[in-house]
């Protein structure tokens, strides 16, 4: 609700600004007519006309993010045009002219038979739809970051609620001006010059910002816009508001090393015969509705829960970390199903094919995920609370409070001692006594006990560490590369042809390879099919070998392999992690995409 109130004052705000100025003429052309005949009709154009066009842009926003390996160059021709827009304001009055030129020609025929035939409201409006396209490309910044995360999250029917709020912010405005009558716009007209100045300033900084993108100076830009989509203003009203609403957690890091290694196992365990943690208040129940699709479930409500424990379990598909969760979370699920638990995965993904709907159900299905899953692919619930990693649980008891929050893997005791102590609270008296303790497959299987000293390596240029190919990454640009005479531990390289791009590099000509020198038990990388779903086939080695028996679950011992899907393989599961490993892949064909390295 606070963002469509932002949305809706960013609308009204608009009038102020200098951008609006070029479309007041049309406004205030005909300002003696009566406002229901003439002004209303005129204001409805402007704003079916404005609607009209961020929804497409918000729409090619979601074909940019499907079709995500020409995504960058398509996104940098848009800001290009709209660059050009501000820069050159005859480009936005061609575009409109024919509308303009339909609806004057209407009103001069209208007032020459005025005197004859009643005033029709279709010449104002179509006057009204040729001025909404001159006011559509610069119609403030609010709009611009609805459509940023329009284009980086999908078109929803949030972003239409958006939209909606911020045209009829506008149209207030613009109503209240008309009513006044032409005495304000003769007030505001001396500022015409300077307005078209600032506007011509904007278009030469959005088409220099688009410069550096396109020649790689910037390559954090984009990651900073896919972190939200509101303004620093928005974004500390929001806080303000409803921080007695969201749990209260320190900051943490993401990053896989910054876990606890190991694998506590409770077979033997007991719970305490009385509560015996400290489980405070952190936190109401936060909303739910901003997911995107249910999975294994009809759509679910903080209110319907009531009376329920709670699991909230934040997770992405092709997470490691996560992963080795699921086994837990699927054990809880089914044990502690009839004495009133209830588990939701909140699935929020990391990489843009994660968002697609169909890779989540299919990988929810792969990974036997039963319990109800939240697909949050515009990041809504993980924002609702405040979450910063993956994986997160929130333990919330029947009266909807979260009592407990832990951060990725392990402490599996704990946590399912919280989940006996909630339904304790609850009045269950029908709780399962031990504790489980399953045992993961494949890429499910815990960590070794002994830890990893190789961390999470992504290949896209964004976050890239510890690359050894000479000459470094060219971004987004194809290149061949070479891998160095030998590697130092936590080094990788790629050879061959590859385009490497913000998240991932994806393999231009059949043959190529990435080398990693490695020191860790297992092996995993983030893998993807080439762009038309055609499987990619691979092979592996290990210090210039087969893998043998040291193949992982998506591998052979002679090392070889399938990219069949986008999702994360393990390559190399040895029986010890005690030295240091040169791993090397060779992809048999073109199109390979690869986007991270994990390890356990």
């Amino acid at each position: 609700m606070l963002i469509l109130i932002v949305a809706y004052l960013g609308g009204v705000l608009t009038i102020l600004s200098p951008c609006i100025l070029p479309v007041l003429p049309f406004v205030f052309a005909r300002a003696d007519r009566p406002f229901r005949a003439h002004g209303l009709p005129l204001l409805l154009g402007m704003a079916l006309a404005f609607a009209a066009v961020a929804t497409l842009a918000a729409v090619g926003g979601a074909w940019v993010v499907a079709l995500n390996q020409y995504g960058r160059h398509a996104a940098i021709a848009l800001l290009a045009v709209f660059g050009a827009t501000l820069l050159f304001p005859s480009v936005a009055e061609r575009l409109s002219r024919p509308l303009v030129a339909l609806g004057n020609r209407l009103s001069q025929q209208q007032q020459a038979d005025g005197a004859v035939a009643r005033p029709s409201a279709f010449a104002p409006l179509m006057l009204g739809v040729g001025t909404g396209l001159l006011w559509a490309p610069c119609a403030g910044p609010i709009l611009g970051l609805i459509l940023t995360g329009a284009a980086l999250n999908g078109a929803s029917v949030g972003t239409s609620l958006l939209l909606l709020a911020y045209a009829a912010g506008a149209c207030t405005s613009l109503a209240a001006a008309l009513l006044v009558g032409g005495r304000v716009f003769s007030m505001m007209k001396g500022s015409l010059r300077m307005g078209e100045w600032v506007r011509r300033a904007a278009g030469v900084a959005v088409l220099a910002g688009v410069g550096a993108i396109a020649l790689g100076l910037d390559t954090g830009l984009l990651s900073q816009l896919s972190a939200g989509t509101t303004s620093a203003l928005e974004q500390a009203l929001v806080e303000k508001i409803d921080a007695p609403k969201r749990p209260l957690s320190p900051p943490v890091s993401s990053a896989p090393s910054a876990l606890a290694p190991g694998l506590m196992l409770a077979s033997a365990q007991l719970p305490p015969k009385a509560p015996a943690l400290s489980l405070g208040v952190e936190g109401s129940f936060p909303s739910l509705v901003g997911a995107t699709e249910w999975i294994n479930s009809a759509p679910l409500a903080p209110e319907s829960l009531r009376g329920k424990v709670v699991l909230v379990d934040f997770w992405t598909y092709s997470c490691i970390n996560c992963l080795r969760t699921l086994p837990y979370v699927r054990a809880w699920a089914e044990k502690y199903k009839d004495a009133g638990l209830v588990v939701i995965g909140v699935h929020t993904p990391e990489f843009a094919f994660e968002k697609l709907p169909a890779n989540v159900r299919r990988a929810t299905k792969d990974l036997g995920v039963g319990f109800p899953v939240a697909v949050d692919s515009n990041y809504a619930i993980w924002r609702a609370f405040g979450n910063q990693s993956w994986p997160a649980f929130y333990f919330i008891d029947a009266q909807g409070r979260i009592r407990h929050q832990q951060v990725g893997e392990n402490q599996y005791a704990k946590s399912e001692q919280v989940i006996q102590q909630l339904l304790a609270e609850a009045g269950r008296t029908d709780v399962p006594a031990r504790l489980v303790s399953p045992l993961g497959q494949g890429t499910q299987a815990a960590t070794d006990a002994s830890p990893a000293l190789s961390g999470e390596t992504y290949i896209g240029y964004e976050r890239a560490h510890n690359f050894a190919s000479p000459g470094g990454i060219a971004s987004d640009r194809t290149r061949v590369y070479q891998a160095p005479a030998s590697l130092r531990t936590n080094q990788w390289a790629l050879a061959g042809e590859w385009t490497v791009g913000s998240e991932r590099a994806v393999l231009a000509r059949a043959g190529g390879r990435i080398a990693y020198r490695f020191h860790a038990r297992d092996l995993h990388l983030v893998l993807g099919p080439s762009a038309d779903g055609k499987p990619v086939r691979f092979r592996v080695s290990v210090d210039g070998k087969p893998p043998l028996a040291d193949h992982g679950a998506d591998t052979d011992a002679q090392g070889n392999g399938v990219i069949d899907a986008q999702r994360l393989y393990q390559l190399v599961r040895q029986t010890t992690n005690d030295r240091d490993r040169l791993f090397e892949i060779e992809f048999l064909d073109a199109g390979a995409q690869a986007y991270v390295f994990t390890f356990g």
